[in-house]
């Protein structure tokens, strides 16, 4: 069988796949799942394009990552063919952990288990039926081989996940701010000391990409219509999971019907429990959403109907934290309307707040190198005033509450 599959991408055109292992692991059931977990969540609640999944992400990550390899070592990188191999690994299989809608699991049904963790787990058991062959993809994926600038490759302030995620999602939700030329970015980059940095020339280029993710987080992800529909989406499932436990039976598929039964934190994490989560996916979700929408319910039954039928919940954004007499006075008027109590109103009204920091001074940062050989920070080399204050955190508050019809 010719497992070096050529595919057509929207955005880069055709991608190779690199060799057979690569192949292999995109066939397994385990990255197939993929295709039916958004990369955005609820996100098309706001841009109705935004249908894209975490597949497309993840393979668009290792044909950019073929780009940074072959750049590299036109430079005079050392790269091996087993670390080059080890790159495409763990790049492809990085989001591998993600739960239905991404990041509304990680705070409902299950217990504060990330989709990092999920995805070492999974790469683990991978790693066993692959006979091995990703030992080294997993030492660079934790941070613990040596060549540093591999591991800023996979996770870093640029990195190929972000690389093609502001490019994907700008393409499918149309919002052209967020359109960075990942390409002549790639194009640009190097290693010193085993360490990632960007030349000179590339300095307008990483500006733009840094301006990019701030707008795109402002404009996308933290949209407030976005962040009402996660936000009911983690209560659907926490509600789902407080009624399965006090014994009520909601109709689900197993997979779900297991994860709401049972408490699971990441000590749970065994191959039974791997096995099931494997089964679950963006789908079992929505359909068992279709069935709650008319159970009897009070809460369960409104906030299925809500997200069903994109009626959500009226949001406000403020720079300073919600009053909490603002708060007690819509919790007091919603139990007074329904007749339900201040436990179940909780879940219609309620704060929070985003945060947004589009650039990290105080972790590993973009290094840019200079002709000279001087390396300094983007911050520090670049004469963007605005990047110093794209360095610094940005919070807003929100308050939740119903419209006038519930």
């Amino acid at each position: 069988m010719n497992k070096l599959k050529i595919l057509n991408d929207p955005i880069y055109g055709f991608i190779t796949i690199p060799n057979s292992l690569i192949f292999d692991l995109i066939q397994h059931k385990y990255f197939q799942r993929l295709r039916r977990i958004t990369q955005m969540g609820l996100s098309y609640m706001v841009y109705p394009g935004a249908h894209h999944t975490r597949f497309h992400h993840a393979i668009g990550c290792v044909h950019l990552m073929q780009q940074a390899v072959n750049v590299l070592r036109f430079k005079g990188v050392s790269i091996s063919e087993d670390e080059e191999n080890a790159l495409y690994i763990a790049i492809l299989l990085h989001d591998i952990g993600h739960g239905p809608f991404s990041h509304a699991m990680e705070h409902s049904i299950v217990n504060n288990v990330s989709h990092e963790e999920i995805s070492m787990l999974f790469m683990e058991r991978l790693n066993e039926e692959f006979n091995g062959s990703l030992t080294l993809a997993i030492e660079i994926f934790k941070g613990n081989y040596h060549r540093e600038f591999m591991y800023q490759l996979i996770s870093g302030q640029f990195d190929m996940d972000r690389a093609d995620y502001l490019k994907r999602d700008s393409f499918y939700t149309g919002v052209a701010e967020g359109n960075i030329n990942s390409e002549r970015l790639i194009t640009m980059l190097n290693a010193v000391d085993d360490k990632l940095v960007v030349e000179e020339k590339g300095i307008y280029s990483v500006e733009k990409f840094i301006i990019a993710r701030r707008l795109m987080y402002w404009q996308v992800y933290l949209h407030k219509t976005g962040i009402v529909a996660e936000q009911l989406l983690i209560r659907v499932l926490k509600r789902a999971k407080e009624l399965t436990l006090k014994g009520v039976e909601l109709e689900a598929s197993k997979p779900l019907q297991y994860f709401l039964k049972n408490e699971i934190s990441i000590d749970d994490f065994n191959d039974e429990v791997l096995n099931v989560f494997s089964q679950l996916d963006d789908y079992d979700i929505i359909s068992a959403m279709k069935a709650w929408q008319f159970n009897d319910d009070f809460v369960l039954r409104n906030i299925c109907e809500m997200i069903i039928n994109r009626n959500l919940l009226k949001i406000k954004l403020k720079n300073k934290p919600v009053k909490k007499t603002t708060l007690e006075k819509q919790i007091k008027l919603f139990v007074n309307k329904h007749n339900i109590t201040r436990e179940e109103a909780d879940y219609f009204v309620f704060t929070g707040s985003i945060s947004n920091q589009a650039y990290q001074l105080e972790t590993q940062g973009i290094n840019i190198l200079h002709k000279s050989g001087k390396i300094e920070d983007i911050v520090k080399a670049s004469d963007q005033l605005n990047l110093k204050a794209l360095s610094k955190r940005v919070t807003k508050y929100y308050i939740c509450y119903p419209k006038v019809k519930v």
